[in-house]
């Protein structure tokens, strides 16, 4: 195969949404584990601003995004599983999916089912594996538990409120507004405070008449970390799973005794799905729930690449609803 002319977004510097840069650039041949894919939609997530504000380290300069869906083009001499002409999507990927067409290492890469689309693989596979590895892997919800999820009308909080209603969980939900509480319990939150309004702590022990929650879910990070341990039966787990508000850092290990023997991990998607064999099962798992209607992915926003710029202004200015997607002809 020749190398192909794709067009593609880098960053030359670390900032605001100004150092997006459309730009033209060749993508080789497959090496032989990888495949060519031709993206037809791109998955925009929070941790995209990580690595474009440099809050996640990234030798400059560099491409964003790790989470897309499209077709294969051409296939490694080493795959077996792929072949050209598969819908595929991932979305745990080296930096780089903002771009028409990339190379993508193939265990990383998994058969769209029929009755997916594009635009739904690349708005479900991060955020929907997200959710698999923390509501199955992290801590395996077995059913009837009351949770806290924040930010549950966010891209995967959406999903998170279908899981926990399939599982038969009641999640106690977190949103900035009327409009966004009303969207997650449409989605099947339980109960959702509008921390602008409500305080979170105060509503979590009513809801659970004063037993709090076995663990809280929380991607948004320094903002709500105090206030989720404050929500934590004893002997409880805070998963922080993100830092949407900023970085915890200069944890004092004795608040989680003061609270109760709490104990705290930082998962990322990355250690979960660590094989191909380990993706696939989450992915089946995903796109079986899918496949029920007990999931279906809410595409609050649509963006052309060269737009890249406008569309993370609307995610980090909380404008955002579900899930957003760049889409390519």
């Amino acid at each position: 195969m020749l190398e192909i002319q794709s067009k593609a977004i880098r960053i030359e510097e670390h900032g605001g949404p100004e150092v997006l840069q459309l730009v033209t650039v060749a993508v080789p041949a497959p090496q032989n584990n990888e495949v060519t894919i031709r993206q037809k939609a791109i998955g925009l997530n929070f941790i995209d601003t990580y690595f474009r504000t440099g809050l996640y380290k990234q030798p400059l300069p560099h491409g964003l995004g790790s989470e897309a869906a499209g077709v294969v083009e051409a296939v490694g001499a080493d795959v077996r599983h792929l072949k050209v002409g598969d819908r595929v999507a991932y979305g745990q990927s080296p930096i780089g999916a903002y771009a028409e067409v990339r190379n993508v290492p193939a265990h990383q890469v998994v058969k769209i089912p029929r009755g997916v689309s594009f635009e739904e693989a690349a708005a479900l596979m991060l955020k929907g594996l997200t959710v698999q590895y923390l509501f199955r892997q992290t801590y395996r919800l077995q059913g009837n538990e009351t949770i806290l999820f924040h930010a549950a009308a966010g891209g995967v909080g959406l999903i998170a409120c279908q899981w926990a209603r399939a599982l038969g969980v009641k999640l106690i939900g977190t949103a900035s507004s009327p409009e966004k509480a009303a969207l997650a319990k449409e989605n099947g939150a339980w109960e959702v405070i509008d921390y602008s309004r409500e305080n979170v702590v105060e509503r979590v022990l009513e809801l659970t008449g004063g037993k709090k929650v076995p663990v809280v879910y929380d991607g948004v990070g320094k903002d709500t970390w105090l206030a989720s341990l404050d929500c934590l039966q004893p002997r409880g787990l805070m998963v922080s799973f993100g830092n949407a508000s900023g970085p915890v850092d200069g944890v004092n290990l004795g608040i989680l005794a003061a609270k109760g023997s709490l104990y705290v991990t930082r998962p990322t998607l990355g250690t979960h799905v660590t094989t191909y064999a380990k993706l696939k099962a989450a992915a089946d798992e995903l796109f079986g729930l899918v496949a029920k209607k007990q999931i279906q992915v809410r595409i609050g926003q649509r963006f052309s690449l060269a737009d890249a710029g406008a569309a993370h202004v609307a995610l980090t200015g909380r404008k955002t609803t579900g899930a957003t997607v760049f889409t390519l002809d």
